[in-house]
């Protein structure tokens, strides 16, 4: 599918970007590690423990601050640019670390169409420990990509210790993270897909998606991830009407078309109402 692409289609500076652990600024608190300073940005990992149904959940957070201007990438970058990859393969006592991405936006750079965020981005981190009521290691090697006039790869290492007296943290940063995070989309929830209608063995390759909005709602918009390939842009056809917008996804080749067969795909959906996701496989 897409992976002949170059994952940035702008210059990319020839400046080290080497794995550093960067300058710390202030001292970290508890669960924290220093801000580690890169190209135009820092990045730091708080955490925090949350409570759950009464349950306490442990959480951490990836907190990336851009300078003004510059701009980093979703899951699914769009037309350029690169996800960020998180690698926790270092860390101790550690089940899983899963990522959740906050609602993104699209912006426009010289490959075309971009999805991601700007500013400052915190990506949730629900963490598991191998071994309950132990502290937990976090060592965390991130690769992330910033785009302005030129898009840079920038690579950090980010370590912190979960102790297991936590407690609150940075609990108010992670809940507003989390906030921003798609829910699960249900029956009678908005946004919602209505329909989804696979054209992929077709001359022109694609999908057809009607989304339902709540009234209302401003700032209508689909994207489309996967784990496995890139997927191309939706593009809105026509306006929101009655609640209803309607997007399609045209793939530029039948083997593009033919790599999503069988792949679970997450459609995202957003407005100023809220934001769903829902995972669906076509074959």
């Amino acid at each position: 599918m897409r992976g002949a692409r170059p994952l940035l289609t702008l210059a990319v500076i020839g400046v080290s970007l080497g794995m550093a652990l960067g300058t710390p600024g202030l001292a970290a608190s508890k669960g924290q590690s220093p801000w580690a300073e890169q190209t135009n940005s820092k990045v730091r990992l708080v955490s925090a423990t949350l409570d759950h149904d009464g349950t306490p959940v442990l959480y951490a957070g990836v907190q990336l601050r851009m300078s003004p201007g510059w701009k980093t990438y979703w899951r699914n970058p769009g037309d350029s640019g690169m996800p960020p990859m998180f690698d926790w393969s270092g860390s101790e006592n550690l089940k899983s670390a899963e990522v959740a991405y906050p609602v993104p936006h699209r912006f426009s750079d010289a490959g075309g169409t971009a999805i991601g965020y700007d500013r400052d981005v915190l990506f949730p981190v629900k963490i598991t420990p191998e071994r309950p009521g132990e502290p937990v290691v976090l060592r965390l090697n991130l690769d992330y990509g910033l785009c302005k006039d030129l898009c840079i790869p920038n690579a950090v290492k980010l370590h912190a210790t979960l102790p297991a007296d936590l407690g609150k943290g940075d609990a108010r940063l992670i809940k507003q993270a989390k906030a921003h995070v798609p829910k699960p989309a249900g029956v009678d929830t908005l946004p919602r897909l209505e329909t989804v209608t696979a054209t992929l063995d077709g001359p022109v390759p694609g999908f057809h998606v009607e989304a339902l909005f709540a009234e209302g709602a401003t700032g209508t918009d689909l994207f489309v991830a996967s784990s496995d390939v890139l997927i191309p842009v939706p593009k809105a056809v026509g306006p929101l009407e009655d609640g209803k917008q309607r997007f399609v996804i045209a793939f530029a080749t039948p083997e593009e078309a033919e790599a999503v067969k069988g792949k679970p795909l997450t459609f995202t959906l957003v407005s100023s109402e809220g934001a769903s996701n829902t995972t669906r496989t076509e074959h």
